[in-house]
């Protein structure tokens, strides 16, 4: 494998470019038009203008990037996360072409892409599963009293995608049937797919998914679990591992859960099964994602492991060179999603000019980005303009570390999820552990925000003051 193409933008292809890089391959960038000044265009051995700026006019046109692949005799296109990266039918495009899809196969990434399909192919494997009904469901009367034979609350979810799109909770009867019908909606506007199923909803859960990596000769690993509960509209924000709660045994059981999914979809490369956690430390398989995560940072600090050398290698058809028994454990590490959001205007995107950007540095701190001081947010895609990494001997030392970073980390000309990720740090749910995915709706307001952001103000002026007040009492000291 000499040349790999990267079908992505942003932080996430230049992960990829720079392990491709050290492991001395060859990189092709391609881009929109509005990215043409981009870091990874520039990063790249070679880039390619492959279309207008909306992503169905560029990022998203599979034939054209294959194109792209073909004139300059790339070996293999790596998806990064988003865009084609869970398409199916792209796998397929590059299987046909004969060009390696970094990835893997077309059939794992169908059978996981439906959650029906995904709880059909692990029911074999004994695998706990939230009760609910596991096929599609259109009618309503026949949805409403499946519903009444779970018992309330529960969950209503479209079959295919993610996001949160396509998903509701209902609480008691009376409401179902509006609710049912908006997820319909939802579901069918944004995957062009109505089918929806129900199950039961579990209160007060945890999110806790487990990377696993797989290679072409049966060896599956999974790289032990990271922590996903703090999140806003069901889209995680801040990450970490290993996870607080998880005890030895519970985190061998959902290891070894993980990997039977995997098998249970002849599965290859990197990958990430996720799974709900109750307040009795009950797990129940929710779905696996078939590529890198964007999370995937703090699993390569605890591990040592480059996830994207490791995916590279196992697309060349080469075997794992480790055992389950050899992997440990090593240290913490939190991860903030730093978006081009406002957080004290229900995180809305803040798009805008990067006038002032500089990144904080220091030891235990790493910053996977995709922006330039000077550089426009794109109103086109995703507003994550780069991932705050920290890592520490202890989850105290990691979060210390955090909010360090934080107050370390400039950016003038747009919001973003800064001072969100500080506010998690210091409050007391997290810093103890003791938290789930409700984080935000028991605990976060923009009121509060807006209250600490002021306090903080205070009192670092207070500081200033000080410190101006003693230097200029040393000036006055006689000699």
């Amino acid at each position: 494998m000499k040349k790999i193409l990267i079908a992505n933008r942003g932080e996430i292809a230049l992960r990829v470019m720079k392990t491709a890089k050290s492991m001395g391959i060859k990189t092709v960038a391609v881009f929109s038009t509005v990215d043409r000044n981009a870091p990874h265009v520039k990063f790249a051995d070679e880039a390619v203008c492959i279309g207008e700026a909306p992503s169905s006019q560029s990022y998203l046109k599979g034939e054209t990037i294959i194109e792209v692949a073909k004139n300059l005799d790339v070996d293999a296109i790596h998806p990064g996360y988003g865009f084609l990266s869970e398409n199916a039918e792209f796998a397929e495009l590059c299987e046909k072409h004969k060009i390696t899809f970094i990835g893997p196969r077309s059939k794992a990434i169908k059978i996981m892409g439906s959650k029906l399909a995904a709880k059909e192919a692990v029911k074999q494997y004994d695998i706990p599963m939230v009760p609910g009904v596991d096929r599609a469901i259109t009618n309503v009367e026949e949805a409403k009293n499946i519903a009444a034979s779970i018992g309330y609350p529960i969950l209503i979810k479209a079959s295919a995608g993610g996001g949160g799109k396509g998903m509701r909770i209902v609480e008691k009867e009376v409401d179902f049937e509006s609710q049912m019908n908006r997820a319909i909606s939802e579901a069918t506007s944004a995957f062009g797919d109505g089918s929806v199923f129900i199950e039961k909803y579990v209160s007060s859960p945890r999110h806790i998914e487990i990377q696993v990596m797989a290679d072409s000769h049966g060896n599956i690993l999974h790289l032990f679990e990271r922590e996903c509960s703090i999140q806003r509209r069901h889209q995680k924000v801040v990450e970490e591992a290993p996870s607080s709660v998880l005890t030895p045994k519970l985190r061998e059981e959902m290891g070894e859960a993980a990997v039977k999914v995997a098998r249970s979809c002849d599965y290859i490369g990197a990958g990430t099964v996720e799974f709900l956690l109750d307040e009795n430390h009950n797990f129940y398989f929710l779905e696996m994602n078939t590529r890198l995560q964007v999370e995937h940072p703090v699993t390569e600090i605890i591990t040592g492991l480059d996830l994207v050398e490791l995916q590279i290698r196992v697309a060349k058809g080469e075997i794992l060179n480790i055992k389950q028994d050899e992997l440990k454990i090593n240290g913490h590490a939190l991860e903030l999603r730093v978006y081009a959001e406002d957080p004290l205007n229900d995180f809305l995107p803040s798009v805008g000019h990067l006038e002032v950007y500089k990144l904080p540095q220091g030891n235990g701190i790493r910053v996977d980005n995709g922006y330039e001081e000077g550089m426009d947010i794109p109103i086109y895609y995703d507003p994550m303009l780069s991932k705050l990494i920290t890592f520490g001997k202890s989850r105290e030392e990691a979060i210390t570390k955090m909010k360090t970073a934080i107050s370390d980390y400039k950016v003038k000309g747009v919001e973003t999820t800064l001072s969100f990720g500080n506010f998690v740090c210091e409050h007391e749910a997290f810093v103890s552990g003791n938290f789930d995915t409700h984080f935000v709706k028991k605990y976060y307001s923009s009121e509060i925000l807006e209250n600490n952001t002021k306090r903080d103000a205070e009192i670092a002026a207070l500081i200033a003051v000080k410190r101006y007040l003693e230097d200029k009492a040393l000036l006055r000291l006689p000699k």
